[in-house]
């Protein structure tokens, strides 16, 4: 069965969320206690990755529970980052899940200051669309989410100027897999360039 559709309880949820944390880290999308990962479930509480926790050593009992706003509902305390999450489930509430990182061909086009807006792929295309540049905005600050606000509406990723990236969807394995295509797509995009100038 594809795990975007079975129903999502609390345990699947936080099963899932410590397997993309997982998948992250061994991708090297993020390193020691980079991204974050969170999921909101249907009573709108957030499951999320705590601050300064390495995602390949994620566990169950690790995992931050705040309400929409922030506020902590367990003894863990969420990611710096929550923000930016928080901000996107406002702004989009079809989304249930966000996966923050910095894997290498995203950021490196989010350093350069290059949004992902041509059609190279048919796939990507069709399932993530462009991913525009969000200008930058110093990381865990309202000035980060302010840069975001008016681009989440109509994307399902962004890139964050001089930071890394970011996706979202009404799953969690969704946001995975618009966060490994993204990747991916960037791969190409940078073979691609480097290819051209020579």
């Amino acid at each position: 069965m594809n795990p975007s559709l079975e129903p999502m309880d609390e345990q699947t949820a936080r099963r899932d969320l410590i397997t993309v944390c997982h998948l992250m880290y061994e991708r090297s999308y993020v390193v020691s206690s980079d991204g974050n990962v969170s999921v909101r479930l249907d009573d709108g509480r957030i499951l999320a990755t705590p601050t300064m926790t390495c995602k390949g050593r994620m566990t169950d009992d690790l995992i931050a529970v705040t309400d929409i706003d922030g506020n902590k509902l367990n003894e863990r305390k969420a990611s710096s980052e929550l923000a930016m999450h928080l901000l996107i489930y406002r702004e989009r509430p079809d989304v249930k899940a966000v996966c923050h990182a910095h894997p290498p061909h995203g950021t490196a086009f989010a350093v350069a200051g290059l949004a992902i807006d041509q059609p190279i792929l048919s796939e990507v295309i069709l399932t993530l669309g462009c991913v525009p540049l969000a200008s930058y905005g110093t990381p865990s600050t309202d000035e980060l989410t302010q840069q975001m606000q008016p681009l989440v509406k109509h994307h399902n990723a962004l890139l964050m100027a001089n930071h890394g990236a970011v996706a979202y969807g009404s799953d969690l394995w969704r946001a995975w897999v618009y966060t490994s295509r993204g990747e991916g797509r960037d791969g190409t995009m940078c073979g691609t360039r480097s290819r051209r100038r020579r």
